[in-house]
């Protein structure tokens, strides 16, 4: 029995669409039930009559959130206990933080670094289940909990389908397809009865030594608004009240954390207000105006002093006032106690709460060390409780709007078989084939099975596929061993495996310690590896990372960010040993960040960047490997040669182009690049007119064809140049994209308009304008080689 008196095994089963999922409905609607209850209420009515009956505690409590501490309302199995709950919990809570995982259960760190799995779908609705039934039933005014969950290329859960990491979704330059791989994810979440994702991370990333590079749509403001709000509709959908497959989402992380000093996470990021507003807020605004996003997440790091949680200027002027944003700021994990560990802002977490509640900051994550001395700071006149009822407002709307109140519970039965079902499986295999990006072909590719001959497979992570941080574990994930044992059956060529050299002992992205691979281990594998390569016809190397060679680095014991971008340990060894043999050599890529692959790229046949593309890694890589489907991805990052070149970003101003002595200042590979197994033309832009006012508009058309012999995708890409500014600007920046599929033969004409918002900057005095001149617009396949037309605009 469990504390409620209901076996869990009858409440899982008692749980269903039509039994506890009408918890505000018919009770609630009888006569004399609070307005609140009442479902057919306006939202603000009931808002204001629930806020007027809450005690102070209870007000705080709901700016409160629990994670590490759920051993307070869990029993040492991990069911929820409502009696440990109401005990530990009086007031009730506002947030609990990932029901999948196991923490509190023996103070383990269940997850990828632990031997205890995190619980299945069935076990997650339950505890769900149990969790809201607490705080409905038990609490005095049954105020259901927001259950937040990670979701950053798939939801972070067991069994749940893995999708490819963010930079190679990016890579797609396919909003659509954004918009569809996150409702699955959406749908997956609220399954289980999650319904706060926090995500998507809308950072611009401008330094590939930074270990969160992965997580990121890359380093172009554009590129990374689009992508991020197809994500968020993806998510949310586009109505405020949420949809029964829909979870509210957060952006983080604001701001300025993609290029920290030396590359190091969390690091300050030493940016003017001018970078901010043209790079680093513009994803942050375009959301913000034009999506229903729920949540803003600020970064843990400081800029020009301030770090983001205790910054107003931030969180209160540019978030709330300026831009509009009337959804909620939830604190990053632990990132108040960093105000005192780190940052050393304040002496102790009472001063932190202080300096981030009054800065902007609503919700503290992932347990509440200095946001439960909130009522002490209001009794103490530092803090007014109108600016606590502010917060409270939010929150409950949220939760009304959410449909939280009417349907706190879900159908526990349902939960697997709406997890990693055909369809979404499908969608994996399409968006890991679409994130691809061919970065050379020699004519290796595609491979012909009658052909290839005996076919030798190198490198450990051929076999054991990593698919990035912020994964669980999915049902199976699809090697390139798996798939091309299989290709070599149904094609009747012999297929070899070597492992060949290996990265670390583990990969498992939350594990403090790394171990890396003794030398003369790596030197006997690659010598093995060589004595077979010199009997094969075709070889196919897998290189690049692993989740434990770049990654989030979140403490002094947990690193991640590197100082170099050569590919890691021995691999560039086993490279240059197999290119000597000068047999056709296929190099597949995975990894999370920008590799200075110099090698590689003067002695491999063919390169596939395919970063982590999730659980259907194996099957993507032999469609696109055997020629089923033709590589389309762009680069949503420039590669360069070497880390003296940082940084290399391509918007870049005029000035930061000249030579190094001795050196080369061009990338290996630009933003925006890629190849395809067929050739495409593209013409010169044309314009609809010549010349507009700085209010008009004008519509650029080109015309691209396919000249080979397959069908495939480019990314047609607009961008634009300010020639002559009263400040000065970019030598290019990405004003639109369009990603189109055509037959052999085939031509269409792309076209894009270009309005006062692609035409405007932040003028002298910080405000935005358009000045009169002219304007270079181009448009091409990447961001180098691009044709160009000029616009004048008048005054």
């Amino acid at each position: 029995m469990n504390s409620n008196g209901l076996t869990r095994r009858n409440f899982v089963k008692g749980v269903s669409a039509v039994g506890l999922a009408t918890a505000g409905g018919a009770e609630a609607a009888a006569a004399g039930a609070p307005l609140y209850k009442q479902a057919s209420a306006p939202v603000e009515k009931r808002v204001e009559d629930l806020l007027s009956r809450m005690t102070l505690d209870e007000k705080v409590a709901q700016l409160m959130c629990i994670w590490l501490g759920k051993n307070q309302v869990q029993n040492e199995r991990g069911d929820f206990d409502a009696v440990k709950a109401t005990q530990a919990l009086p007031h009730g809570m506002g947030m609990l933080a990932r029901p999948s995982d196991r923490k509190g259960v023996g103070n383990t760190n269940a997850g990828a670094d632990a031997s205890m799995a995190n619980r299945t779908a069935v076990e997650t609705a339950a505890y769900v289940n149990a969790a809201q039934a607490w705080a409905v039933g038990q609490t005095r005014l049954g105020i259901p909990m927001f259950m937040h969950e990670e979701s950053l290329h798939g939801y972070a859960a067991r069994d749940a389908t893995s999708f490819p990491q963010a930079i190679g979704l990016a890579s797609s330059f396919d909003p659509q397809l954004i918009e569809r791989v996150f409702a699955v994810c959406a749908r997956e979440m609220r399954a289980r009865g999650a319904n706060l994702a926090l995500a998507p991370v809308v950072d611009v990333c401008r330094d590939p030594r930074w270990g969160r590079v992965e997580e990121t749509y890359g380093e172009d403001p554009h590129l990374t608004a689009v992508l991020g709000k197809a994500a968020v509709i993806g998510f949310s959908g586009t109505e405020r009240r949420l949809a029964p497959d829909k979870v509210l989402a957060t952006l983080k992380h604001m701001t300025g954390h993609g290029q920290p000093e030396r590359g190091i996470n969390t690091a300050p990021a030493q940016i003017s207000e001018r970078v901010l507003r043209e790079v680093f807020f513009p994803p942050f605004e375009k959301i913000i105006r034009e999506t229903h996003i729920a949540a803003v997440m600020p970064s843990y790091n400081e800029i020009d002093g301030v770090p983001s949680h205790a910054n107003p200027w931030l969180l209160k002027t540019i978030l709330r006032e300026e831009w509009g944003f009337k959804g909620l700021t939830v604190s990053d994990y632990f990132a108040m106690r960093e105000m005192v560990s780190r940052h050393r802002l304040v002496p102790d977490v009472t001063e932190s709460a202080y300096r981030s509640f009054t800065a902007g900051v609503d919700i503290e994550t992932p347990d509440s060390a200095g946001y439960a001395k909130l009522g002490e700071l209001v009794k103490a006149g530092r803090i007014r409780e109108a600016d606590i009822n502010a917060v409270v407002r939010r929150i409950l709307e949220l939760k009304f709007l959410a449909g939280l109140f009417e349907n706190p519970y879900v159908d526990a039965s349902l939960a697997d078989r709406l997890t990693a079902t055909p369809a979404a499986v499908a969608l994996a295999r399409e968006a890991a084939v679409r994130s691809a990006v061919l970065l050379k072909n020699d004519g290796v590719l595609p491979l012909d099975g009658k052909k290839v001959g005996k076919l030798l497979l190198l490198g450990a992570h051929a076999k054991d596929t990593p698919i990035g941080g912020y994964s669980d574990v999915p049902r199976h994930v699809v090697s390139i061993h798996e798939a091309l044992v299989r290709e070599a059956r149904t094609q009747g060529f012999a297929l070899e495996y070597r492992e060949a050299v290996r990265l670390t002992e583990k990969r498992e992205w939350a594990e403090d310690e790394v171990r890396f691979i003794d030398p003369a281990v790596n030197a006997r594998l690659i010598a093995e590896a060589v004595e077979a390569a010199k009997v094969a016809d075709t070889i196919v190397m897998v290189l690049g990372d692993n989740e434990q060679t770049s990654r989030e680095a979140w403490s002094d014991t947990h690193l991640g960010d590197r100082d170099s971008l050569e590919l890691f340990g021995q691999q560039n060894e086993l490279a240059a040993a197999i290119f000597a043999l000068n047999k056709p050599t296929v190099v597949f890529l995975l990894n999370g960040k920008p590799l200075s692959i110099n090698l590689l790229q003067a002695r491999a046949g063919a390169i596939i960047e395919g970063w982590y593309l999730g659980q259907e890694t194996g099957n993507a890589a032999a469609d696109l490997l055997f020629g089923r489907a033709n590589p389309g991805g762009k680069l949503p990052i420039t590669i360069p040669r070497n880390v003296g070149q940082l940084p290399v970003y391509y918007n870049a101003k005029p000035t930061s182009f000249r030579n190094y002595l001795g050196g080369d200042n061009t990338p290996l590979y630009p933003f925006g690049f890629g190849l395809s197994y067929t050739t495409f033309s593209l013409s010169e832009p044309r314009l609809s007119q010549p010349t507009i006012g700085p209010a008009g508009s004008v519509v650029v058309s080109v015309d691209v064809a396919n000249t080979g012999k397959r069908a495939g995708d480019e990314v047609v890409q607009l961008y634009i140049r300010d020639d002559i500014s009263s400040v000065t600007r970019p030598v290019k920046e990405l004003k639109g994209f369009a990603r189109v599929t055509l037959a052999p033969g085939e031509r269409r004409t792309v076209t894009f308009t270009i309005t006062p918002a692609e035409l405007q900057f932040y003028g002298m005095d910080m405000k935005r304008v358009v000045e009169p001149g002219t304007f270079t617009v181009m448009t091409g396949p990447n961001s180098v080689d691009l044709k160009s037309t000029v616009l004048t605009v008048t005054a």
